[in-house]
């Protein structure tokens, strides 16, 4: 079922966690930013809106590298319910996609309900006060690859952020499969830190 993200609320705080990435590791979100700031993308393996984009993410995120802002992806699915989102097969969509970001597991899913993620995918671009700048659509894609010369709509807006420290006014709402919600949700796993 699609599901659309609220827009952004300009100067929000991130939150950082510790939470495993498929490199083996625990990972701290906000040790990933960049100098110029951070891209925090909600996504997950078995999702087709994902899918249809993952090699653009991929595009974005190294070109964005070169503008000193970072990217890091989370999946918070319920794994249970379904199992193509579970950690093992996080490790394999990171190495079949060449993902050149570390790719986290919020298993107990305190960290999309504390950002208020809504769908996969679903971007916040953050400026290098790690302030919420931007809340919106990779680009027009849905289910479905769109064509090659579709605005840029995360790349223009962070390498807006990364030049000046704001984003853009106009700002479109991204569109995926609703993130996946436990029944019963237990948030004692993800190791919630405040603000650096």
């Amino acid at each position: 079922m699609a599901s659309t993200a609220p827009l952004c609320h300009f100067g929000w705080k991130a939150i950082d966690a510790r939470l495993p990435s498929t490199e083996g590791r625990a990972r701290s979100i906000l040790d990933l930013a960049g100098p110029n700031g951070l891209v925090v993308a909600f996504i997950c393996n078995h999702c087709p809106y994902v899918k249809a984009v993952i090699g653009r993410i991929v595009r974005d995120a190294l070109e964005l590298e070169a503008h000193g802002i970072g990217f890091v992806a989370i999946n918070s699915n319920d794994a249970t319910a379904y199992p193509e989102d579970s950690f093992d097969n996080m490790k394999r969509f990171a190495a079949d996609h060449a993902l050149p970001f570390p790719y986290l597991h919020d298993a107990d899913q305190w960290v999309a309900r504390a950002y208020g993620a809504v769908c996969t995918p679903d971007f916040f671009g953050f400026n290098k006060r790690m302030e919420l700048q931007y809340r919106g659509r990779l680009d027009a894609s849905r289910k479905e690859i769109g064509p090659a010369d579709l605005k840029r709509d995360l790349f223009e807006a962070m390498v807006g952020i990364a030049r000046t420290g704001k984003g853009p006014e106009e700002q479109h709402s991204a569109i995926g499969c609703s993130i996946k919600w436990k029944q019963d949700p237990s948030w004692a796993g993800a190791e919630m830190m405040t603000h650096r």
